[in-house]
């Protein structure tokens, strides 16, 4: 492992600990969730939308996250405007359950669109789809994936997708606040000192900025960070 993977998984343990020493909530099963980091990149530097969560929110107050939240059954069943690209589909399907399906990974896509429009008023359904909810996922990529340390208040297995707002014709200017997220801010993704951001959310914007030095494309069918928490420390392993 490279010594910035290493920093990674020390950040992420010193977070545990101060936040389990807090909480210390009994075990509880960590439930499907998702994430989408929707970029700017007219700008030198890309920047990610974050939004502040609530001082009453039970999970992660005052800090600002990515729009997202757990996968609900609904989200498996909602029809799309146009679906993942196999390679992403299929990166989904990797170090899974057996009881988890291909509908089920849909659905994680699916819940990311649909948290966006909740949570900051951008919608991934193309105007020629008349109905409700039937997003555009076909240029999510999958970024990362993140399992909530034990002795939280709540725990997610979460799938970090990405995508540029070019690609799907959004205007950056149109996000507005929610009550699930407040002061919506375009983040520069090397920006990490100037709003407080859980350490995961750190981990994941440097692993964005590294790949898109590597391929500004960002390429679909590219190695995903996996990090999970094992024997009192936490694991980055590549999906």
């Amino acid at each position: 492992m490279k010594d910035s993977g290493a920093v990674k998984i020390d950040l992420l343990t010193e977070d545990h600990r101060a936040r389990t020493s807090e909480m210390g909530h009994a075990l509880r099963s960590p439930r499907d969730a998702a994430s989408l980091i929707l970029m700017d990149r007219s700008t030198a530097v890309p920047r990610a939308l974050l939004g502040k969560r609530g001082k009453g929110h039970a999970f992660m107050p005052d800090l600002y996250v990515f729009p997202g939240g757990r996968r609900d059954p609904g989200d498996n069943r909602t029809p799309l405007a146009q679906p993942l690209r196999d390679e992403v589909a299929e990166k989904l399907m990797q170090r899974t359950r057996s009881r988890f399906q291909p509908y089920a990974a849909r659905g994680l896509a699916v819940a990311a669109a649909r948290e966006m429009e909740e949570e900051a008023h951008l919608s991934l359904t193309p105007p020629d789809c008349a109905g409700g909810l039937c997003p555009d996922v076909s240029h999510f990529r999958y970024l990362a994936r993140a399992i909530t340390p034990p002795g939280q208040s709540r725990r997610f297995d979460t799938r970090f997708f990405a995508c540029f707002c070019d690609e799907l014709g959004l205007d950056p200017k149109a996000i507005r606040d929610s009550h699930e997220l407040h002061d919506l801010t375009w983040l520069p993704i090397d920006a990490h000192d100037t709003h407080p951001l859980p350490r995961i959310t750190r981990v994941i914007l440097t692993d964005l900025a590294q790949a898109l030095e590597e391929d500004p494309s960002l390429p679909f069918g590219r190695a995903v960070p996996f990090y999970y928490f094992r024997n009192g420390r936490f694991v980055r392993e590549l999906i």
